[in-house]
């Protein structure tokens, strides 16, 4: 079990020919938890959520993605395409003989943990999304089903325009002063804000994370299978960029068990603003199955 101090470790992880960082906790031969972090986040945001499910007896890793940490962070926006981030959890799972494992994930890393449990259900023994709503149901409010998820929609796409967004995020001083600006006013705290500009403002790190969005294939995001795999979604009304149809739509995109929670007035960044409330949610769920 984690000790009284409720330690975390940190990692090295070899996959599909990158070195990626991250953070773990728990007993080693403890039930295998992979936490996916989205924009612009590290492996920071679910700290306590390792805590957590480290005392729980659970194995949880929570690695920085591609693009976050300088030994994954390919220079071309290709690279970045929804098939190599899906194929990195493939290959994280893998190189840390995870044959089967439980997924979690929040914003981007939500996005790709839908995808992950429509493409590969068989690697998974339980899906948990946090804050991002399934692919198809987001598409179909993009496209008119909501008029305000479309403006929130055409605020995210402005990230996928080519070199303006790293002006206004890093600021004219480079020291990320747009992004922390960002970041307060959709609700996250000094301490966390701080050390996502601090991984953010590295060299080519926030073009890195905005290849995310440049490179997104919306045929691959807009269509996914239904997902079979038991599935626990976490919504909060306070989310700046997922509003509450496309949270509600989700339901009609999952077949297998599922359970759809709502945090009362908690803003986008749940893992690292409801973390009690979200921790219980997370082992509940995980324990069901």
């Amino acid at each position: 079990m984690v000790d009284a101090t409720g330690a975390i470790d940190r990692l090295e992880i070899e996959a599909g020919g990158f070195t990626f960082t991250g953070r773990a906790a728990g007993p080693h031969e403890g039930r295998r938890v992979l936490l996916l972090h989205g924009f612009p986040q590290t492996s920071w945001a679910w700290r306590d959520e390792l805590w957590a499910l480290g005392r729980a007896g659970y194995r949880a890793i929570a690695p920085d993605l591609r693009g976050y940490c300088c030994g994954a962070r390919p220079t071309e926006v290709g690279d970045y395409a929804t098939g190599h981030l899906v194929g990195d959890v493939l290959a994280l799972a893998d190189s840390m003989e995870m044959e089967t494992f439980d997924l979690v994930g929040h914003d981007w890393g939500g996005m790709i943990a839908w995808l992950v449990a429509s493409h590969h259900p068989t690697r998974l023994r339980t899906l948990s999304v946090v804050s991002t709503p399934h692919p198809s149901a987001l598409q179909h409010a993009l496209l008119g089903g909501d008029a305000a998820q479309a403006a929130r929609g055409d605020a995210m796409a402005s990230f996928a325009s080519p070199e303006v967004p790293e002006r206004l995020l890093l600021g004219p001083d480079g020291s990320g002063s747009g992004l922390a600006t960002l970041l307060a006013e959709t609700g996250l705290d000094d301490e966390d804000a701080r050390v996502y500009v601090s991984a953010l403002t590295e060299p080519g790190a926030m073009t890195a994370a905005l290849n995310w969005y440049r490179a997104m294939d919306r045929a691959a995001t807009a269509g996914p299978e239904p997902v079979t795999v038991p599935t626990l979604y976490v919504w909060s009304t306070g989310d700046e960029a997922f509003g509450r149809k496309a949270a509600e739509d989700t339901a009609e995109y999952v077949i297998g068990p599922y359970t759809f929670e709502i945090l009362q007035n908690v803003s986008h960044w749940i893992p690292e603003m409801a973390p009690a409330e979200l921790s219980d949610l997370l082992i509940r769920h995980l324990s069901r199955y």
